[in-house]
């Protein structure tokens, strides 16, 4: 079962005068909208969480400063960095820890992060909802399960099913999307007992990728036998599912 503990706020994704529309290179330029309305600029409304999802055996939750941490230690890990596409991190811990805190302090409207908790509150990992476009009703979204004694146990599953019922729930999206590394099979597994399929082969960053999509019209075919499956694992655990 997903549960939200806590009262959810909404927001509205608005800028005066213009909006911030992404370049080919990720950079982000102003736009100017005077004269005219742009779709990205008008009022949408994102749903963010005071408190927790709980999804099965797992808990998302919104990211703190005390991740730093766990965040950094899974950044350097070779065999981690591997499985994101990325170099491991180089950069001394506070050099890392400045930059982690700017991300609070600045914090992205076009993302969702959260920190993937056990039922008994140990920090495993974190996923995500990034580039939001609202425009487009499409988001891509990732995963990383940091702590190896956590892995092949469901818990990155529940995780997922739990960011994709929350983000269908509180936003207008109709589509999410990933992209896997296409030699991950044990992950594009994952993502399709989650709901995926795959759509097609794709080069970045000198990388081969799977991507895969989930429609919200599929998920709300799926979605009560997903969230049966959370409450099975949430009975594994000891605990008593919500009804």
């Amino acid at each position: 079962m997903v549960r939200r503990a806590g009262s959810i706020e909404g927001y509205v994704l608005r800028q005066r005068g213009g909006h911030r529309q992404k370049g080919a290179v990720g950079r982000s330029r102003r736009v100017p909208t005077e004269g005219r309305e742009s779709r990205r600029s008008r009022t949408y409304r994102l749903m963010s969480t005071n408190g927790a999802i709980q999804a099965g055996k797992v808990v998302l939750r919104d990211k703190r400063l005390e991740d730093a941490a766990d965040d950094y230690a899974w950044r350097v890990d070779e065999e981690l960095a591997a499985l994101d596409a990325a170099p491991p991190l180089t950069q001394p811990y506070h050099q890392f820890l400045r930059s982690y805190e700017e991300t609070f302090d600045f914090p992205s409207p076009w993302s969702q992060r959260f920190a993937i908790d056990t039922l008994d509150g140990k920090h495993i990992g974190n996923c995500m909802c990034y580039d939001i476009n609202l425009a487009y009703g499409e988001a891509e979204v990732g995963i990383m399960i940091g702590d190896r004694a956590y892995w092949d146990n469901g818990y990155g599953s529940h995780s997922m099913i739990g960011l994709i019922d929350h983000m269908f729930a509180s936003t207008s999206l109709r589509r999410l999307y990933l992209h896997t590394l296409e030699w991950n099979l044990r992950a594009q597994r994952s993502f399709a007992k989650c709901g995926f399929t795959t759509v097609r082969t794709t080069q970045r960053y000198g990388y081969k990728f799977i991507r895969m999509e989930i429609s919200r019209d599929h998920w709300l075919e799926i979605r009560e036998v997903k969230l049966a499956e959370l409450r099975r694992g949430q009975a594994a655990e000891g605990e008593v599912p919500s009804p």
